[in-house]
Order: C-alpha cells, then sequence, then structure tokens
C-alpha cells in the first residue's frame, strides 16, 4: 500500500541525500513531508515537525552516524514508535555504517534497506516496500 504521505526523518547533515531521496520519492507518486522543503521561512519548526508526524502514515528513517546523534531525530523515531498509526510502517534505511541501538533499543528489530551498496539499488528496495517500480532519471 503506497504512503498518503511519508515522513522523511534525517540529521541535518544528511540533508544532501535526505534532498536526493525526497526528490527520487516524489518523483514517484510518493507524497513525503521533509523539512527542508516543507517548512517555510516563517514557521516554528516543531509545531511543524509535530503536525507532519501526526499526519503522515509512514515513517522514513536515514541512518547515519549524525541521526544516531541526533536528538531530533531520535523523538520523531520515539514518537512513530510509540504511535499506532506507524505500526508496520517505519522503514529504516542505512546511509552509513552506525549504532542504532542509540536511538532505540527496537530498531534493530525493525527489516532495514541498505543503501550502502549504491543508491539506486536502495531506491529500488526502498520504492517495492510500496509495490512501486523504481524508474532511475537521468
Amino acid at each position: 500500500m503506497s504512503p498518503n504521505e511519508a515522513f522523511l526523518s534525517h540529521a541535518s547533515p544528511d540533508t544532501e541525500a535526505a534532498s536526493r531521496l525526497a526528490e527520487v520519492l516524489r518523483g514517484h507518486g510518493v507524497p513525503v513531508w521533509y523539512s527542508r522543503t516543507n517548512i517555510l521561512g516563517a514557521q516554528q519548526w516543531h509545531d511543524a515537525i509535530g503536525e507532519a508526524l501526526v499526519r503522515c502514515d509512514w515513517f522514513v528513517l536515514a541512518l547515519t552516524p549524525a541521526a544516531v546523534e541526533s536528538t531530533w531525530v531520535k523523538r520523531e523515531l520515539l514518537y512513530a514508535l510509540d504511535n499506532p498509526r506507524y505500526e508496520n510502517r517505519i522503514v529504516p534505511l542505512l546511509f552509513a555504517p552506525c549504532d542504532v541501538e542509540r536511538l532505540s533499543w527496537v530498531l534493530p528489530m525493525f527489516q532495514t534497506i541498505d543503501f550502502q551498496g549504491g543508491f539506486d539499488a536502495g531506491c529500488r528496495e526502498l520504492l517495492r516496500t510500496w509495490d512501486i517500480v523504481y524508474v532511475p532519471s537521468g
């Protein structure tokens, strides 16, 4: 089942990879909430993130060493883990080796999609989650 809207959680240093991923998802018809493009200039970012977490129905988590250290990524993940709406709808994406247990002790139990073997391969696997065929751009 395709998301009504996916929340893309990432650490600020990972903006380039998150932007690229958001672009691919949108290009394949997956609505994605991503702070870089969805928080407007004067908007309160704390409120915007909270509203998006309440509204979205999938939680996509970009895992990197910076994400593991991010207080905000942890807060977003804890919200998703505690919300029944996200049951079986949390998708961790491994972009770089990191200690995922630092975010949550339950995270290693989730099926993780590995982006370390290549961005296209990772996108292909992620989109398969929603029965969407990946078509590389360019």
